[in-house]
Order: C-alpha cells, then sequence, then structure tokens
C-alpha cells in the first residue's frame, strides 16, 4: 500500500537507459523503479557520470548530456550538482511514501566529505535510517565497516549500538 521509489544522487555508470520521454539515466535506477512498479524518471538518478577515459567522464544531469568532465574539475564545485540532486530528491519526497536511497562509494571519505552529495545529504534531508552494508567476499571488511562506524559524524549515528546481521547469498 506504500507508494516507494528508488534514488541515487550520483551514479559512475556506463550502463544506462532512456525513459519514456527520451531523457538518459542509471539503468540500476531504471531497474529499481521497475521493482516498485512505477515509471522510471531522472528524479530517481539525476547525475550520471559515464566513464569517458581513466580521470575524466561525461555528466548527464537530469537526463541531459552536461559535457565531459576531468574528476578534478568535477570535484573542484560540486554545490549545483548538490542543489540538482536535493531538488530532484524533493520532488520524489512530495510523491512517494517511501523513498529508498542508495549512497555511492564511502560515507565518510575525508577528502571528499565536504564535496559529496551522494550519501549522508540525502539521508541528513529525508532523516532517513542509514544502513551500512558490506560484503565479506572483497576482504578487509570488519576493518572497513569499523572504520566507516568510527569516522561517521556524531550528528549520523542515530543507532546506539550496530547490530549485525548475515544474509546467505
Amino acid at each position: 500500500g506504500f507508494r516507494v521509489a528508488p534514488f541515487k544522487a550520483q551514479n559512475m555508470a556506463n550502463q544506462a537507459g532512456v525513459t519514456e520521454d527520451g531523457l538518459e539515466m542509471p539503468r540500476a535506477q531504471i531497474l529499481q523503479a521497475r521493482a516498485c512498479r512505477i515509471a522510471p524518471h531522472v528524479d530517481m538518478g539525476p547525475v550520471l557520470m559515464k566513464p569517458v577515459t581513466a580521470t575524466s567522464a561525461e555528466v548527464i544531469v537530469l537526463g541531459r548530456p552536461a559535457g565531459q568532465r576531468e574528476a578534478r574539475d568535477y570535484f573542484r564545485d560540486t554545490s549545483e550538482l548538490r542543489a540538482l540532486a536535493v531538488a530532484a530528491l524533493d520532488r520524489l519526497a512530495g510523491r512517494f511514501d517511501v523513498i529508498v536511497m542508495e549512497g555511492a562509494g564511502s560515507p565518510v571519505e575525508l577528502n571528499l566529505l565536504a564535496r559529496d552529495f551522494a550519501n549522508l545529504v540525502p539521508a541528513r534531508r529525508l532523516g532517513a535510517a542509514i544502513v551500512l552494508v558490506v560484503d565479506i567476499d572483497k576482504g578487509g571488511v570488519f576493518a572497513q565497516a569499523k572504520g566507516t562506524l568510527e569516522l561517521l559524524p556524531a550528528e549520523d549515528r542515530g543507532v546506539p549500538e550496530a547490530r549485525c546481521e548475515t544474509h546467505p547469498r
């Protein structure tokens, strides 16, 4: 009975698709929208970066090409993209009861924290619970999880103690 939608503020992927209105968006959010039994919309994946070289990507914003950028230029100032992503999230929150948000990379990379809008910004915006998902097959998972939890800003530690659950594949 809930209206549910996916959201990922920024996605780095070559896998993209086209919405019914001809706009490009991340394929993952298209599949997630279909799982929610709703039509995909660019607000669900407002910023798509399609790798072109080892240090550059084509940037797609709200379904439209915004040019190719080198990583150093892209990360110099993300405030405009942050504002676009937050506005997209707000529009979704106005239309749906539940937003399932996916971050990108680590939420606590200290060198990126001030510019990152894919992890803590959306969670804080909606007052969402943060769930840390790790994959033991990648190695070093316990150190990564402990380090992430220790570096997580105090304001984002809404749960007094961590809970560990394992799920077989």
